[in-house]
């Protein structure tokens, strides 16, 4: 039985040129399980949210048809969009009471859907206290407790560390007759699950359409030049060029050195976020105080970063945020490369080596999650500051706008700046050359 069918659809969102998606012709039966791949900016976030419901009229112009037969949970890409209440729980059982699930029923059913995903804590624990990776276990387990037929994910492993990326795929093969439309960039772990591929073509149609293992071997070759990760074809590695330099911060036994990445790693919830947050200067340390060197400090040696004036520290030190929502603070994406450039001539030049060039009039809240990405990390790259900690910096990312990124950041090293990357990408960590600090399991207060 077909429960969803498109025919000619598009979708323009409103204030753009460009068309997000246009004449896909589309059926997806019952039961199946689909990856939904294509280059950044195909339109695949797009395609969900429309199946899902969420592209009201007002959102832009609309063409075609689209049908969707069977009831639908979703998870988004930016899980904060999703998550409603204060406490975990609570979020969970939002939707069944909603839906008028008996009293007695709910609770059962949102410990098995915590279970599943792997949640590590119960009930009680604070929204506000979850890492980004345990936030989205936490949706997922919103999605998957009312246990729709149609479940649409959207890149729903991307920030978990292996273990919790290992469980959620436990959970989604357990889904006996769930349809499941999946945007995933790293699909090489999830080709298991999968029954086809279905390959969005920039600017219009499907390219690609068919089981897995004949779309990767017939088509691999194009698919890894247009940027889309083929299983089998790793990315190219960088390595530096220089040796490390000069220390410019330290918190207890973690150095930071100028010409160096440093790769902070470990599970969901270790204190990975917190730490980058620390080291630049946004949050006062836990435990071990953070010092900077003369190198970094300058007129301001002797003091912590988190004292430093907002100028001063916003010139030494560029931090790059696990949501990069949480930055942009203009209203046109060149707007907010130029804000803090250090060479304006960089704007431009960054603009088209990160793909961004045709969105240079968009809004940043406007963009996907991939774009945003790109964006924040591009502001960071803009202004050079002499240290660049990053939180997550190739989420979302496909094959050729990831080798851009790691090109920019390795410049950027080689040229004698300090990077700190909280990363769960293994790719990234060896294609940069970094030093890795894995945090393991214990809490940041105890990092010395």
């Amino acid at each position: 039985m077909t429960v969803v069918r498109l025919r000619g659809f598009g979708h323009r969102h409103a204030g753009r040129r460009r068309w997000a998606l246009r004449g896909v012709d589309l059926d997806i039966a019952h039961g199946e399980r689909v990856a939904l791949l294509g280059p950044s900016g195909a339109g695949k976030s797009t395609l969900l949210a429309a199946l899902a419901g969420l592209l009201p009229p007002e959102s832009g112009e609309r063409e075609g048809t689209i049908e969707v037969r069977e009831r639908t949970g979703i998870v988004f890409q930016d899980p904060q969009s999703q998550l409603v209440m204060a406490r975990a729980g609570d979020d969970v059982a939002f939707g069944l009471e909603n839906t008028g699930t008996p009293a007695e029923r709910i609770w059962p059913l949102v410990d098995d859907a915590l279970r599943r995903v792997g949640f590590p804590y119960g009930r009680d624990r604070p929204v506000a206290a979850l890492s980004g990776g345990e936030q989205q276990r936490l949706a997922l387990a919103g999605a998957l407790v009312s246990r729709p037929a149609l479940l649409l994910l959207d890149e729903p492993t991307a920030n978990l560390d292996p273990d919790g990326a290992r469980l959620v795929r436990g959970a989604l093969a357990g889904l006996d007759g769930t349809t499941m439309i999946i945007v995933e960039h790293r699909v090489a772990e999830l080709v298991p699950l999968l029954d086809r591929v279905i390959v969005l073509e920039p600017g219009g149609g499907i390219r690609a359409d068919g089981p897995p293992g004949r779309i990767f071997t017939e088509y691999g070759d194009e698919l890894a030049a247009d940027g889309v990760w083929v299983p089998g074809r790793p990315p190219e590695l960088r390595m530096p060029r220089t040796a490390p330099g000069e220390a410019l911060l330290r918190k207890g036994d973690i150095e930071v050195r100028a010409a160096e990445a440093l790769a902070v790693t470990g599970p969901n919830g270790v204190g990975k976020t917190t730490l980058a947050l620390q080291l630049g200067g946004l949050r006062k340390p836990a435990g071990s105080p953070v010092t900077a060197t003369a190198a970094l400090a300058g007129a301001d040696s002797g003091k912590p970063p988190h004292k430093w004036r907002a100028r001063a520290l916003a010139g030494r030190i560029g931090s790059v945020f696990q949501n990069p929502a949480h930055q942009f603070v203009t209203a046109r994406v060149r707007d907010e490369l130029a804000l803090g450039a250090a060479d304006p001539a960089r704007v431009d030049e960054l603009l088209v080596r990160l793909r961004l060039d045709a969105l240079a009039e968009a809004n940043p809240h406007t963009l996907s999650g991939g774009e945003q990405r790109r964006l924040s990390v591009a502001t960071a790259l803009a202004a050079a500051p002499r240290l660049l900690i990053l939180d997550e910096p190739t989420f979302g990312q496909d094959r050729r706008t990831w080798t851009e990124l790691v090109a920019l950041l390795a410049g950027l090293r080689d040229d004698g700046h300090g990077i700190v990357a909280v990363t769960h990408d293994p790719d990234f960590t060896t294609a940069m050359g970094a030093r890795e600090l894995p945090l393991a399991t214990r809490p940041l207060e105890a990092v010395q």
